[in-house]
């Protein structure tokens, strides 16, 4: 399987609490929602409709996961939501416990065996396991080099701070764009791979 990292991204490299103001204030945040001007169904949407097409699971961290869990199942008859719905999912979490898997098709990763039980997943057959949010997830898959695709929606927008999903440990690692599409509002969609890594 890839791993596959898809997120909303600042000019400044900020992912943190795209979706609404109260998704995600730890630090606090203060500009939830931030992605909303800068939202349109043809290139935005189509990245994620064509990224959830080509997955066969979704991995998340608890945070995102719980956000997820509390919104798509009440959103049934939608076809992306029926998607998101059935695929199978797995989330990462030192604190959920099996009980709290209250969102269909959901698997739990403990924290403490994540990398491990990630590298299995990623050795074995299959499409796309595709990462959305999740940033401290996903800042530790781009720490290990298990990350295989990384699609960047970047917003023209500066937000000052907050959650990232870069590593800060001072390792230089190279990528390749791949391809890049613009929208009308100044969203670049941009997919890269690590240097020297084909599809």
């Amino acid at each position: 399987m890839r791993i596959a990292i898809t997120a909303f991204m600042s000019l400044d490299g900020v992912v943190q609490a795209p979706g609404g103001p109260d998704e995600d204030t730890d630090g606090g945040f203060a500009h939830g929602g931030w992605t909303h001007p800068y939202f349109d169904e043809e290139v935005v949407g189509g990245a994620f409709d064509e990224a959830l097409g080509k997955a066969q699971a979704l991995l998340f961290g608890r945070r995102t996961w719980q956000v997820m869990a509390a919104a798509w199942p009440e959103r049934a008859g939608d076809p992306f939501a029926d998607r998101m719905n059935a695929i199978p999912k797995y989330v990462v979490s030192t604190t959920l416990g099996d009980h709290e898997l209250t969102w269909q098709n959901t698997t739990l990763i403990p924290g403490d065996e994540a990398v491990a039980r990630l590298r299995e997943l990623r050795a074995a057959e299959g499409g796309d396991l595709l990462v959305m949010g999740s940033s401290a997830l996903a800042r530790t898959l781009l720490r290990e080099d298990m990350v295989d695709e990384l699609r960047l929606m970047l917003m023209p927008v500066i937000l000052g701070g907050g959650k990232t999903i870069f590593p800060g440990d001072g390792a230089r690692r190279g990528f390749q764009l791949v391809s890049t599409v613009t929208s009308a509002k100044g969203v670049q969609v941009c997919t890269f791979r690590p240097a020297g890594r084909s599809e």
